[in-house]
């Protein structure tokens, strides 16, 4: 038997683009790259003001506008100053808000009961912003960090947190934030089964209509130091919060979070924090099709603008591309503290 010549491999790349060194190329990629217009045309991914999630810290006071000092460009506000604010973020077509408090000390406890008291401050925030501006979406967080004494999201019995105790408290604070007029909760506490007890909570007390945004995988990461300033949980916290939020070397486990939270009744997912994990952004995307955010949280946003202020980078410029790479990577929409000065600039053009 004749034995058989080797076939020649399939190039991997068209031929124009493999002739020889020194014939002129047909196939020139920087043709496409040659006019802003053309380079539109040709754009794979598109960062949109609807794209983006601003994230609000609410305080106490009349007429506030406390900068936080690890956040540049970020401010406390106080709830008389929330209607022009989030009002100007309408105008520039951001869909919604999130709010996140600065609850007083002395309104803190071990079991963070001010986390359901209906006229706590988030709850107040949540009546005045949908009575000003009532045409956009807010948003809340449901997690016991901005209420506890100890810092973390659910209770501690002893040393440990106790995951079902959380879960009763958890379910009582959507409740008081459903009853506030919320659009949407987002429970980031990642105790197990919490967005079951919650979807059935609202929709026994007839808020079939709420939404929940699930933080499904959340990591216990070192970036969101500045956020923790902000709603003044840093210097409280005992310990930290390994034992409930995902270890940063998995990534197949974000994806049973996500089943999981799906199954129970999760209307949308969260990746927390947003750069270091786009790979786990682009698998929940490309596994459950399901609308997936990110969030770039406080530690991301910080290293931007401080290296900015410095003169290192531009902070436009590195903001736009941070955030291009979450929609490149799959995820629907995106938190960021940059949300009005994005806007602003994509309304610009």
């Amino acid at each position: 038997m004749r034995e058989r010549k080797p076939q020649p491999m399939t190039p991997a790349f068209p031929a124009a683009e493999s002739r020889a060194l020194g014939a002129i190329p047909r196939l020139r990629k920087r043709r496409n790259r040659a006019d802003p217009w053309r380079r539109a045309l040709v754009a794979q991914s598109r960062l949109a003001v609807d794209d983006l999630i601003w994230p609000v810290f609410v305080r106490e006071g009349n007429d506030m506008a406390e900068p936080v000092a690890s956040m540049p460009g970020v401010e406390r506000l106080s709830i008389d100053r929330l209607p022009d604010a989030v009002g100007a973020a309408a105008e520039l077509g951001i869909p919604a808000v999130a709010l996140f408090p600065l609850t007083p000390r002395e309104r803190k406890s071990p079991g963070g009961e001010e986390s359901w008291n209906p006229e706590n401050l988030m709850n107040r925030a949540i009546r005045a912003i949908k009575s000003a501006v009532p045409g956009i979406g807010v948003i809340c967080d449901v997690a016991l960090d901005p209420y506890t004494t100890h810092g973390h999201d659910g209770i501690m019995v002893g040393e440990e947190i106790a995951n079902d105790p959380t879960l009763d408290a958890l379910v009582r604070q959507a409740l008081s934030e459903a009853e506030a007029g919320v659009d949407i909760v987002a429970p980031s506490d990642m105790m197990d089964g919490r967005i079951g007890r919650i979807r059935d909570a609202l929709d026994a007390a007839g808020h079939e209509r709420v939404g929940i945004l699930a933080y499904s995988a959340k990591y216990a990461s070192a970036f969101y130091g500045p956020f923790r300033d902000a709603i003044g949980s840093k210097g409280a916290l005992v310990g930290d919060k390994r034992t409930y939020q995902m270890d940063p070397a998995n990534s197949d486990e974000a994806l049973r979070e996500i089943a999981l939270d799906l199954g129970e009744g999760a209307d949308m997912v969260m990746v927390k924090p947003g750069m270091p994990y786009l790979d786990i952004v682009r698998r929940v995307k490309d596994a459950f099709g399901v609308p997936t955010f990110a969030y770039q949280v406080s530690g991301e946003y910080a290293m931007i603008m401080g290296a900015a202020e410095r003169g290192w980078i531009d902070a436009e410029k590195a903001m736009m591309e941070a955030l291009l790479a979450f929609k490149r990577a799959g995820a629907d929409g995106i938190l960021t503290y940059a949300a009005p000065v994005v806007a602003r600039r994509l309304k610009g053009g």
